[in-house]
């Protein structure tokens, strides 16, 4: 089978998949080479086994722990990475991954004392970690509160059980689960909160309330990966964008990085790691001021050529796309 990208170079074999919650699923993959990554990171996938086509998704197992490299998906509606995913990968068929990337991990954070803060499928990254200091750091003192839509949205609650758990339920709340969402006074009941490194995954809205809970309550260490990439309101003025296949004109504030500007109006555009490194956001420009900050997976000639990553781009003038 052909490698089907330079970026994804590790051939895995789904082993089996197990469904966690009514909308998520863990595919658990064989692969038959050390494959390194640590606790917290994420790989890109090609979906369908396309060049064109990348996906971002946590590594939910552990290092030196799991039997097997996990990637935990949840179904979206019109989601081209998780619907095949999730609906037609079977078992015995085979992904192809990225190497492993990111900075959001607990291997490299030195404090005794941590609080784990996870919604939704921003638990993957937190149960890795989770796993990786019972087994690498047992004195670690850990907290770990978990906010679901409802009891039946847990994410390895099996696993949970193992480790000790603050689990919230905003809806249907029922023993066990703290009814209603985050709020300060649960934070206020962590254990020493200020003298704890805090580490939070989830919507952006979530973890912008953290950020500001946690530190008007004396948290200093805080750190945080962005599960969902909110996109900004379409513009009206600004930066004029000039789109020749098909033909439309739409704008972006000052200050946009093209693929916001993209993602803001609507225009299609495929997008996994968002920092310069899987190339799926390549984009032509024709005309106008740019600078850029990776080139990372184009070719000299696709450079001269006009070609962006639009992640990394940052548009200094109006500009005329392919």
């Amino acid at each position: 089978m052909t490698m089907p990208t330079p970026q994804c170079p590790w051939r895995m074999q789904v082993h089996h998949i197990h469904q966690e919650t009514p909308d998520v699923w863990t595919l658990s993959l064989l692969c038959h080479d050390y494959y390194p990554y640590r606790a917290g990171q994420y790989a890109l996938v090609s979906i369908r086994n396309s060049a064109d086509t990348l996906r971002a998704y946590t590594l939910s197992s552990t290092p030196g722990v799991s039997e097997y490299i996990t990637i935990t998906v949840r179904r979206l509606e019109n989601g081209a990475g998780s619907q095949w995913l999730t609906r037609e990968v079977k078992r015995g068929d085979y992904l192809w991954l990225s190497d492993a990337q990111g900075e959001f991990t607990c291997d490299n954070q030195a404090s005794d004392k941590l609080l784990l803060l996870a919604a939704g499928c921003g638990v993957t990254p937190v149960m890795s970690m989770r796993r990786w200091l019972a087994k690498y750091r047992p004195q670690t003192d850990v907290q770990v509160i978990f906010s679901v839509r409802s009891p039946q949205d847990v994410i390895f609650a099996d696993e949970w059980q193992r480790y000790p758990v603050t689990l919230v339920a905003e809806q249907n709340a029922t023993a066990g689960f703290v009814p209603g969402r985050l709020t300060p006074e649960l934070l206020r009941a962590v254990p020493d909160l200020a003298e704890r490194t805090v580490m939070t995954c989830g919507p952006a809205p979530y973890m912008e309330q953290v950020e500001d809970a946690v530190k008007s309550l004396g948290v200093t260490r805080f750190f945080k990966e962005k599960f969902f990439t909110p996109v900004a309101e379409a513009a009206t003025s600004g930066l004029k964008f000039t789109r020749l296949q098909p033909a439309r004109t739409f704008y972006a504030p000052v200050g946009s990085t093209l693929l916001e500007a993209l993602e803001s109006n609507k225009v299609p555009v495929n997008a996994a790691c968002r920092a310069g490194v899987c190339g799926c956001c390549k984009t032509q420009i024709i005309s106008g001021q740019y600078s850029v900050n990776s080139t990372m997976t184009l070719t000299p000639q696709e450079i001269a050529d006009g070609f962006v990553l639009a992640c990394s781009c940052h548009p200094e003038s109006d500009l005329v796309l392919a």
